[in-house]
């Protein structure tokens, strides 16, 4: 309940009270004029009481119209209205949001897109909120879907989806520049949901799955190309020390283990084949 609705509850009640307790104390049952005469003018002075005084919170201010023509605006406490002749319009000042229901929008590429969102503003202006648009929160509706179709249609699918900061800040832009001569400011807007078609969602996977396979088919090429020059500058390593390989066979050997499973073929170095063939050409000569 409104703190204004309240307190003119309590004095309605309270002047209606004293009315039945007049009528009690000093009514004649006798002469029903002297019960129904305090009674009703209890219920008239409640209801005068009611209409004339007025709570205003601290999160709203009162637009108050004297016959019809704007008189002023009332700041928060309590204020008093002259009863049938003031008639009093409250303006919520907090930030208040308003949802975008799901709406289709065709971007800059011919891609139906459906999305939907939410608008952040408050009123500034008390006085042109009240006066100046039939319903600020509609109008603000109404000028933010318009806003988001002309906005995405000058992007491109892929710059919807890659930059949809910039997208609601220029929503949120253009629908304050048009609603500040409604008193009002908007502070954001968040779309919470963009949709695409099916067909172009599967295409966007299979886009997406090809640039991971080319991305590890690269890793890979590299992978092996620093391998291959690894094995490059062993090889060379081994062929200027004539040593290493021999080395590399003794370590491959030991590596292998004592496991009786496993059959080890030992090739004799080329320097002492070439040892015993010199011998048996001299044995031969």
């Amino acid at each position: 309940m409104r703190p204004s609705s309240a307190v003119s509850t309590l004095l309605f009640v309270l002047a209606t009270a004293s009315g039945i307790v007049l009528a009690l104390a000093f009514g004649n049952p006798r002469d029903p004029l002297s019960i129904v005469l305090p009674i009703a003018g209890g219920v008239l002075v409640g209801w005068l009481l009611a209409a004339s005084v007025k709570v205003v919170a601290e999160w709203e201010r009162m637009i108050v119209l004297r016959l019809g023509r704007f008189q002023r605006v009332a700041e928060p406490g309590i204020r008093f209205l002259i009863p049938v002749v003031d008639s009093p319009i409250f303006v919520e000042m907090r930030v208040q949001t308003v949802d975008i229901e799901r709406q289709q929008a065709i971007t800059q590429d011919n891609v139906p897109v459906i999305l939907n969102g939410v608008v952040f503003f408050k009123v500034r202006d008390a006085q042109s909120a009240a006066l100046k648009v039939e319903n600020y929160r509609r109008a603000v509706y109404r000028m933010a879907q318009a806003t988001i179709r002309d906005v995405v249609g000058r992007l491109s699918l892929d710059e919807l989806l890659s930059h949809q900061d910039r997208l609601e800040a220029e929503i949120a832009r253009n629908v304050d520049a048009a609603s500040v001569a409604w008193g009002l400011h908007v502070d954001m807007i968040k779309l919470e949901d963009l949709d695409v078609p099916e067909e172009l969602k599967k295409m966007m996977s299979r886009q997406a799955s090809s640039e991971r396979e080319k991305r590890a088919t690269i890793i890979k090429a590299e992978g092996d190309r620093q391998a291959a020059n690894a094995l490059a500058e062993a090889a060379a390593t081994m062929a200027a020390s004539p040593g290493a390989m021999q080395l590399r066979v003794l370590q491959s050997v030991d590596g292998l283990g004592p496991s009786a499973s496993n059959t080890v073929v030992l090739a004799l170095p080329m320097e002492v084949l070439d040892v015993m063939r010199s011998y048996v050409q001299r044995s031969n000569g």
